[in-house]
């Protein structure tokens, strides 16, 4: 639509095909994967349909009575879940299917976008809780893969969301741990309380919390310090 038509000046679908090609470009030359930067922009566009779902959702209100007033909120109803089935559709071109598994039956293994969506997710959350001490970057990375390994892709995608909503669940548990153990305590970074001084303890303790089985088989798997996990653990068990 041009200028003079003077309806809505919205994207066409040229020039959103030409916006995700200049975007996965710039991503390439950051060396980042395509595999991985289509992920990503695919996850934005199921983000931006999902959400514009619940907005509308919540705009709806009341549902109309009988006659024109029922037939228009069933239309309503009717384009509202097109919408929610071409945000499914569309999660699902990015992370694949529920419960999707690897040949042989296990999680695939997380990506390097995985982790670093799960890095940036976490890195906010435990700085509001303490300072910044970090673990060596190598270290986080295995953490983190092992974290991710406890779920399925479509998890991954929504794990953001469920970090924050842990955090915000157990904030005063999370303060008096990191004041009586993190880095503005006396105890040292190194030894059986290192996750402290590490923004993946709070990943860690929402899967120990959610997922204990499967963190201690791939926190095994991956030869991370059990120690690691016990001192996490007798910390957030500390009494007030």
């Amino acid at each position: 639509m041009s200028v003079a038509d003077g309806g809505r000046q919205w994207p066409d679908e040229v020039s959103v095909e030409n916006a995700r090609a200049t975007l996965l470009q710039l991503l390439a030359r950051a060396g980042v994967p395509s595999d991985d930067a289509r992920q990503l922009i695919g996850l934005l566009e199921a983000g931006a349909l999902a959400l514009a779902h619940e907005e509308l959702s919540a705009a709806r209100g009341v549902p109309g009575e009988k006659g024109a007033e029922g037939a228009e909120e069933d239309g309503a109803r009717a384009v509202l879940d097109e919408l929610g089935a071409v945000a499914e559709r569309t999660l699902v071109r990015a992370v694949g299917a529920e419960g999707e598994q690897g040949p042989a039956g296990e999680r695939p293994r997380a990506r390097r976008m995985e982790v670093e969506r799960a890095r940036v997710a976490v890195t906010p959350l435990y700085l509001s809780f303490t300072a910044v001490s970090e673990l060596d970057p190598e270290v986080t990375d295995e953490v983190l893969a092992a974290v991710l390994g406890t779920m399925s892709p479509r998890q991954r995608a929504g794990y953001a969301g469920r970090l924050t909503e842990f955090a915000a669940d157990h904030r005063m548990r999370l303060e008096r741990m990191f004041a009586g153990f993190g880095p503005d305590s006396t105890i040292t970074m190194h030894g059986r309380y290192s996750l402290l001084h590490s923004a993946t303890s709070i990943a860690v303790l929402e899967r120990l919390a959610a997922a204990p089985q499967e963190l201690r088989a791939e926190w095994d798997a991956v030869e991370l310090p059990p120690a690691w996990l016990d001192g996490l653990t007798t910390a957030w068990n500390a009494p007030a």
